[in-house]
């Protein structure tokens, strides 16, 4: 096995004490998730946080205030819910962070200390998690792995009993109130990227199918809070956006909400039923609704300016989200009945120190006019400036005005920071979404490309200290823009990459293949040199740029051999590159490996622009 050079971590990112205690800060600031309530007992609620320096579990009962950790594990969990009578915790309990394990259970209470958590269903196989739900009678669970997905149901407490199994993607997306009707997102039609929905029994019986063609995708949001009423709330994308719908699965009749707002849209339901809370996603910013299905009245939620990741209504009608801004770092607030709009929960702890704003440019390319989100440090020269630019990962995900604190640790360090919403974004409409099938990775560069023109002929960003940086998908873009574009960049960080498409692609996680095979229109059997000419494997030879890599031993979505690959290769020919690897998955839940990595990332990129 080669043996590549290993990154070099400071001791002390910033010559300033302050200024590197207060990047520090930012990361290490305990944050919050939006607390998820027991439907039928909504004083007991569960949320994550890293109060204890990983991401965990906790339990709040807010009748006494108490909040307990319940998950303390080296690696983190990223996966739990709360039985409807708030009695139950399930969390999902996978293996260093390789995101493959079993649903497991506890006491709300707590269990003692010599007590392992039980399975949630015993007969479930082991697998990635494809949605749970939880009601009084009915247990579901969704599972996928090789074998493709399976669903497993328990009823009143008996075995476990298989109700759906398919080759195909395919997932839990939601149960009714009255526990008869399970909806199912699925792919049989073979395009995991545009899911069809099924409603089934819980014994396995088919009840209804929807399915919008080619192209079209469907995701179902949530059955009507009310007791029998067999109403699904959808998300359909019939007019090249994402709109709602509401279908009656038992009736097979629907009702299209049309809603005069531009972007893209998200929702939950007011406990009676009556109501919608929009969530509506515009030009990298959020705003919230709340829409009247009877007479169609859409009224706008006086909430501040910024990004909201979460929201939902309380049985009191109270409106809970979790909210930030670029400028400042995230918080849960609760808005009233009474328009009232304060924080709901404080973690424990010094808040994070501040940032800066974002602006806007929408910079044209060959595919339509690409929004781009700028921050500048303050009291920065005129004159161009040393700039990252930084990718998104998903690829169907987008850059969004909030709080960032890997953004500031760059702004602290004197770079200006570019967020590209290229081709394959989300939030802005269907075509945009989906202009990347048949040619992922250079069609987004395209757009990365004419906004590092943009970039530089106005003067901010100076061409002689160009960054590009990303991890997941943005890793992956990274690492093929320093082979297509070499002239472009003065260094190429990718973090959890694919690096080798056609070795990801064989050791990658089966809902991962199923996804690149809708991407692509194929398997690599199938598209051999379109992997190929997708793939950075193939430029490397062309980079020119020094590299960091970092990556996890354990990542179930992009794989460490396809990434030792493109290492050996770049040690082959003597290029310039320094790698890190970590002992989890597709990226890290502990803060102290975040600070680490990030600490790595900039010094890194000062080194290699002679800034350090």
């Amino acid at each position: 096995m080669t043996k590549h050079p290993a990154a070099e971590e400071p001791g002390q990112l910033f010559p300033d004490a302050d200024a590197d205690t207060r990047w520090r800060a930012r990361f290490r600031a305990a944050r919050v998730s939006l607390p998820e309530w027991a439907r039928d007992a909504p004083d007991r609620n569960v949320y994550t946080s890293n109060a204890s320096g990983v991401w965990e579990t906790y339990a709040w009962d807010r009748l006494t205030g108490q909040h307990r950790q319940v998950t303390d594990r080296p690696n983190g969990t990223y996966n739990s819910t709360i039985s409807p009578d708030g009695e139950t915790i399930w969390w999902f309990a996978d293996t260093d962070g390789d995101e493959f394990g079993s649903w497991v259970t506890e006491p709300f209470a707590g269990r003692p200390l010599d007590q392992e958590p039980a399975p949630a269903i015993a007969e479930a196989p082991a697998g990635y998690p494809a949605g749970v739900e939880i009601g009084r009678h009915v247990l579901a669970i969704g599972i996928s792995n090789d074998d493709g997905t399976t669903v497993v149901v328990s009823r009143d407490g008996a075995p476990g009993e298989v109700v759906y199994a398919h080759k195909n993607d395919a997932g839990i997306s939601g149960h009714s109130r009255d526990e008869q009707y399970i909806v199912l997102a699925h792919s049989e039609h073979g395009d995991n990227r545009h899911a069809a929905l099924r409603v089934i029994t819980p014994t396995g019986d088919t009840v209804a199918d929807k399915w919008d063609g080619k192209g079209k995708g469907l995701d179902a949001i949530a059955f009507s809070p009310v007791e029998g009423d067999p109403r699904l709330l959808v998300l359909h994308e019939r007019y090249g956006r994402e709109e709602l719908l509401i279908w009656d699965v038992v009736a097979d009749t629907e009702v299209e909400i049309k809603l005069d707002l531009p972007g893209e849209l998200g929702a939950a339901w007011y406990p009676d039923g009556r109501s919608i809370l929009v969530s509506h996603t515009h030009q990298a910013r959020n705003t919230l609704y709340q829409y009247e299905n009877e007479n169609g009245e859409l009224t706008l939620l006086d909430i501040p300016a910024g990004t909201v990741g979460n929201a939902g209504v309380r049985p009191d009608g109270t409106i809970e989200y979790s909210w930030s801004s670029a400028a400042e770092p995230p918080m849960v607030r609760a808005l009233h009945t009474d328009g009232t709009d304060r924080v709901l929960l404080t973690p424990p702890g010094d808040r994070a120190p501040g940032s800066v704003n974002l602006t806007d440019a929408f910079v044209p390319s060959e595919g339509g006019d690409v929004h781009a989100l700028i921050a500048r440090p303050q009291n920065a020269p005129e004159g161009p400036l040393p700039t990252v630019f930084s990718l998104h990962g998903g690829p169907h995900s987008a850059d969004e005005d909030r709080f960032s604190a890997y953004r500031a640790v760059w702004i602290d360090a004197g770079f200006a920071v570019v967020h590209v919403n290229y081709r394959g974004s989300t939030g802005y409409g269907s075509a945009w979404r989906d202009a990347i099938e048949g040619r992922p990775g250079l069609t987004e560069l395209a757009d990365v490309a004419a906004v590092h023109k943009w970039a530089v002929s106005t003067g901010l960003a100076d061409p002689e200290k160009c960054v590009v940086a990303g991890a997941s998908w943005g890793g992956y873009l990274s690492l093929l823009a320093a082979g297509t574009q070499p002239d472009k960049w003065a260094a190429a960080v990718g973090g959890v990459p694919v690096a080798d498409y056609l070795a990801a692609y064989e050791d990658e996680m089966e809902p991962l293949r199923a996804f690149d095979r809708a991407l692509f229109g194929g398997s690599p059997e199938e598209l051999p040199e379109l992997y190929k000419e997708c793939s950075p494997m193939t430029y490397v030879d062309q980079v020119r740029a020094p590299i960091l890599i970092w990556a996890g031993e354990n990542d179930p979505r992009c794989p460490i051999r396809q990434i030792d690959n493109y290492l050996d290769r770049l040690a082959e020919r003597g290029a310039k590159y320094e790698e890190f690897r970590y002992d989890a998955g597709h990226g890290s839940l502990v803060i102290a490996e975040t600070i680490k990595q990030v600490a790595i990332e900039v010094h890194f990129v000062l080194r290699m622009l002679g800034m350090a």
